[in-house]
């Protein structure tokens, strides 16, 4: 079974991209992006998989 981690990340809105490729290089996948406390900021909830530790 897959287990997973969550993050939440503030995103600004002129630096979306960026933002996202960079925490997508270390693996994390998008799930949502929600609007932030003012209309400046996003809010990013993203996840990756735990890696396993083979028993052997």
């Amino acid at each position: 079974m897959i287990k997973w981690e969550y993050v939440t990340v503030p995103v600004l809105v002129h630096a979306t991209k960026q933002i996202l490729d960079n925490w997508g290089a270390d693996g994390w996948e998008l799930v949502q992006i929600v609007p932030g406390m003012n209309p400046e900021n996003l809010v990013a909830y993203l996840k990756r998989p735990i890696p396993t530790q083979d028993p052997q």
